[in-house]
């Protein structure tokens, strides 16, 4: 089922209704626009925008600083976009500059016809010294001005790649294959350590101080090579992933700008709501070792999360899927980050764009769901599937 997104009248900012006068009186500690403010319920200290998390340190909503001008204007927000991002790079470590961004240099290890597109099997470089392993799937009928295409991301899986291609792991994951077939030009990235791409991150020189961010800035070099290909229309990318996958998209849409619509199946909760608060799962060298070692495991000292870098999205697309009994990303944080994005996308008017559906089961991605997530994604970025051309 598609989850209404109700309005809450505590994000009144939004409206230009609240005043500094307001948000003082229910707000002690406020000193001014654009200052820290003391969250009303637990007198916990942020900054703007972290409002977005502040039901972390108590589990409760509070209302927004609502004299502060950023809130008021798109372009307001746009201007407070790049903070976001970089209290994502406190946690993930810096994105790496253009000096990392040397040619793709393709190659194609094999090439394979199958009913409605190629598959090859490809190697890029996104950085000096590696090569990405990755599927590349190129839908067999031309299109007038270029396919849409997708950045398709696999779910923690050795199979790596394949599983998104339809070549192996479960049939309900093999999105890229339904999505070529539908008529998408799909590029399916091994993340590092799966499938095929041996990675080591504990190496010296690697330069990053995440796994995310490595699979991040991958991911960027995956979109530069969608971009420039002749068979993709590059104003009509996205990305989509399953739970390791879903929130890699997610970081990856947060910065390139290019994905212009994101789905993410099981692929987040707001920290506080993952695994009751027990954030170690995010930790691993693969992830982000700094929530351990910078954060102390406290979900509630995490410098960023996900209810601002969705709505650090907008006005581009934003498609979840989270079943009511996935054990590890709650669904009640997700309703949670939606109703705190649901302004923002409000203020762009482009609530329309912003979609979250809660499908019975655990962790998956049932067929009904992924069959929202398509419709939705040929609305948005405006193609019509492969099957339906052809009448």
């Amino acid at each position: 089922m598609i989850e209404p997104l109700a309005a809450d009248p505590r994000f009144e900012i939004w409206n230009g209704i609240s005043t500094e006068a307001s948000l003082k009186a229910s707000a002690p500690g406020f000193v001014g626009p654009g200052r820290p403010f003391r969250h009303p319920a637990c007198r916990a200290r942020w900054a703007w925008p972290t409002w977005l998390a502040c039901y972390a340190a108590c589990g409760v909503l509070a209302p927004l600083p609502a004299a502060d001008p950023v809130a008021r204007t798109t372009d307001d927000w746009r201007a407070q976009v790049p903070d976001i991002r970089r209290r994502m790079e406190e946690v993930m470590g810096p994105l790496p500059g253009d000096d990392r961004r040397v040619p793709l240099a393709v190659e194609v290890v094999s090439e394979q016809a199958t009913a409605g597109y190629v598959r090859r099997k490809i190697r890029y470089t996104p950085e000096p010294g590696d090569r990405v392993p990755a599927w590349l799937l190129i839908p067999t009928v031309t299109a007038r001005g270029g396919r849409p295409a997708m950045l398709c991301l696999h779910q923690t899986t050795s199979v790596g790649k394949d599983e998104p291609a339809g070549l192996a792991g479960l049939d309900s994951l093999h999105y890229a294959h339904e999505l070529a077939a539908r008529g998408y030009v799909c590029l399916v990235p091994d993340y590092p350590s799966f499938g095929e791409y041996a990675y080591d991150f504990t190496t010296p020189d690697r330069g990053y101080r995440s796994g995310s961010m490595k699979a991040v800035w991958n991911n960027i070099r995956g979109v530069d090579l969608l971009a420039s290909m002749p068979e993709v229309d590059p104003r009509r990318i996205g990305a989509i992933g399953h739970s390791l996958g879903g929130h890699n998209a997610i970081f990856t849409a947060a910065f390139d700008e290019r994905i212009v619509a994101t789905v993410s199946s099981c692929g987040f909760t707001p920290f506080p709501d993952y695994s009751k608060g027990d954030v170690r799962g995010w930790t691993s060298p693969r992830y982000m070792p700094r929530i351990r070692d910078a954060y102390g495991l406290d979900a509630a000292r995490i410098p960023f999360d996900f209810p601002e870098v969705i709505a650090g999205l907008c006005p581009r697309g934003f498609f979840a899927s989270a079943p009511v009994d996935d054990g590890n990303f709650d669904v009640g944080g997700v309703r949670r980050a939606f109703a705190l994005a649901r302004p923002v996308y409000d203020l762009f008017s482009a609530t329309d764009r912003l979609t979250l559906v809660t499908p019975d089961g655990r962790h998956a991605f049932p067929e009904a769901a992924r069959k929202e997530a398509y419709a939705w994604l040929d609305r948005l970025i405006g193609h019509v599937p492969a099957d339906e051309n052809r009448r």
